[in-house]
């Protein structure tokens, strides 16, 4: 279902909730309703990869498990980050010990892929600032680290708690969960799932 929603202060979180999926996904934060930008090529190819290759290295070990366009409802928010990863033990499970339907708490690590504002011709034009925004409530609010991909320029930003984002680009080896330690991966490896040839 697609619905035209406007940036809007009216609703609460909970109001949101009970309004219907779009597609793609809506979000609301600092008070309003934002629908994401439809994911092009490269958005999709590296949100597939990145996640296939978090969930390789932690999942037989039961350490995270990466999820892409995961509903997260935590301190008067709903995002859908590109990816959310969560470390085993905080992964919510119903009463069956199957994953729950509702995570109602902050990822640990907040991946988001920007889409190039020139890429996008509909009204829903993906606002950088309001990405950053995004990952640095998410880091105020519990997660462990934020991951800001741009491939335009092949570059990521990094967020951590009490400390400055930093740029990484070509050989620099990004952080990762610390469950993940003896995983490492450099921009450059992240930028190369984009060649087909």
């Amino acid at each position: 279902m697609t619905l035209s929603i406007q940036p809007t202060t009216a609703l609460s979180v909970e109001e949101f909730l009970k309004l219907p999926e779009t597609k793609p996904a809506s979000e609301y934060f600092n008070r309003q309703i934002y629908q994401k930008p439809m994911p092009q090529g490269k958005h999709s190819t590296l949100q597939i990869e990145l996640a296939s290759a978090i969930n390789q290295v932690a999942k037989p070990k039961k350490l995270a498990y990466a999820f892409t366009e995961l509903r997260c409802t935590f301190s008067g928010l709903s995002i859908v980050p590109d990816i959310a990863v969560f470390e085993w033990q905080r992964i919510p499970l119903d009463a069956k010990g199957s994953i729950a339907n509702k995570f109602e708490i902050p990822p640990d690590w907040i991946i988001e892929i920007l889409l190039p504002v020139r890429a996008s011709r509909s009204r829903r034009v993906q606002s950088p600032n309001r990405v950053i925004s995004k990952i640095t409530f998410s880091i105020q609010n519990g997660a462990k680290l934020g991951w800001l991909i741009d491939s335009a320029d092949e570059s990521i930003m990094i967020f951590e708690p009490n400390k400055l984002p930093e740029l990484k680009e070509k050989q620099d080896i990004l952080p990762v969960l610390s469950v993940l330690e003896n995983w490492q991966l450099t921009v450059a490896d992240v930028f190369s799932w984009l060649s087909f040839i």
